[in-house]
């Protein structure tokens, strides 16, 4: 089993702040070398406490030390590729094997439990339980992983930009993929990961993509190019339940739950819900036919960014800003069908608001014979 945190400092998960003070401080004092201890136990320690303070569950591997380190960082960057995808193809390999593991006890309806990878490539344990889900404890950084049932996360996710060919992509063809409490534990999937779940839910934690800057490969002054590691997360027949999704993200499925949006992330549902504050740079919303936009947080159309993007499902598209002219109420009352059968707080609900599919394309109708009234 992989050691965490709280292991190293011989707690139990669920700890509190003082409990992992005070565990600190007693084997601080056991294991200082300044009371004959031992060095590198008392590093190991206090890693482990400073991690527990920021949420992280589980110490770095020597792979991520390796690639956080100075050294690594400083390296021609022929180096770091050429290293880069030695590592990506020994991970690729071992979660292949992984994969067949669990494939091969699932057939067989067995528990069992097995570590991956290495010290240096990072360990990651997999456990088939009795009732089928496989338990993943640890990092997932490089590889593909298919699996017939539910998956239960410990740990991130990311996905190797320096090797696209071992991109980090895990399929469940039944069942929920979850992370354990991902938002204490500060779990997230980030650099252009997949995960597609093809009947049930994804609930995860915050989900990053990356976009960065390169030099003109033709060595120009002053020119270079925008690559982007896009995240892509599945659930065509589900729910995804997530926290903050922030640049270059696509989420897709019948239903998203989501905080906070931000900088060129695309949502694809039917059904929309926003609990945060924030909905920016850049950002489409593609709403499914039948479907709606429901809005929690005490904020009015006006607080959210004019760039965004809404495209229904019969190929229209609005900005948010031709919304931010109407107010929401009179969209409703303006739109709605059977206006006498319709009740007043169905769309204003407490402080949040909802725009329906029906509302948006009825507007983007009304919107296109105004310029034709005006052409003539």
């Amino acid at each position: 089993m992989v050691e965490n945190n709280y292991d190293i400092l011989g707690i139990t998960e669920g700890s509190t702040e003082k409990e992992i003070r005070d565990a600190f401080r007693r084997l601080a004092l056991q294991f200082h070398s300044d009371r004959g201890g031992e060095n590198k136990q008392f590093i190991k320690i206090k890693q482990a406490y400073e991690d527990l303070k920021i949420g992280k569950k589980y110490p770095e591997t020597d792979f991520e030390k390796i690639k956080n380190s100075k050294v690594y960082s400083d390296e021609t960057d022929s180096n770091i590729k050429r290293k880069n995808q030695i590592l990506g193809q020994q991970l690729s390999k071992e979660m292949k094997t992984a994969e067949e593991w669990a494939a091969a006890l699932n057939r067989s309806n067995l528990t069992a439990t097995r570590l991956f990878g290495s010290k240096t490539l990072g360990e990651i344990e997999l456990e088939r339980k009795a009732n089928g889900a496989l338990s993943i404890k640890g990092n997932f950084m490089a590889g593909s992983l298919t699996y017939d049932g539910p998956v239960i996360m410990q740990g991130s996710i990311t996905s190797p930009s320096w090797a696209q060919e071992f991109r980090t992509n895990i399929h469940l063809t039944t069942g929920d993929f979850k992370f354990v409490n991902p938002l204490e534990n500060k779990y997230k999937i980030e650099n252009g990961a997949k995960i597609i779940v093809d009947n049930g839910n994804i609930i995860v934690g915050n989900i990053f993509g990356r976009k960065y800057r390169v030099d003109d490969p033709d060595g120009k002054v002053g020119v270079y190019r925008i690559l982007e590691h896009r995240t892509h997360i599945s659930a065509p027949n589900g729910k995804i339940i997530s926290e903050n999704v922030t640049n270059t993200v696509s989420l897709d499925a019948d239903t998203i739950i989501v905080l906070n949006v931000e900088d060129g992330v695309t949502i694809s549902a039917r059904e929309i819900l926003f609990y945060g504050g924030k909905f920016t740079h850049d950002s489409i919303i593609e709403l499914k036919q039948g479907g709606s936009i429901r809005f929690f947080e005490n904020f009015s159309i006006q607080g959210l960014s004019g760039d965004a993007i809404i495209k229904l499902e019969n190929g229209k598209k609005l900005r948010l800003f031709d919304l931010k002219t109407k107010k929401i109420k009179d969209l409703a009352d303006e739109f709605v069908p059977n206006k006498e059968n319709y009740r007043k707080d169905a769309t204003l609900v407490g402080s949040g608001f909802t725009i329906t599919y029906d509302m948006l394309d009825n507007l983007s109708k009304k919107s296109n014979k105004k310029v034709v009234g005006h052409q003539n």
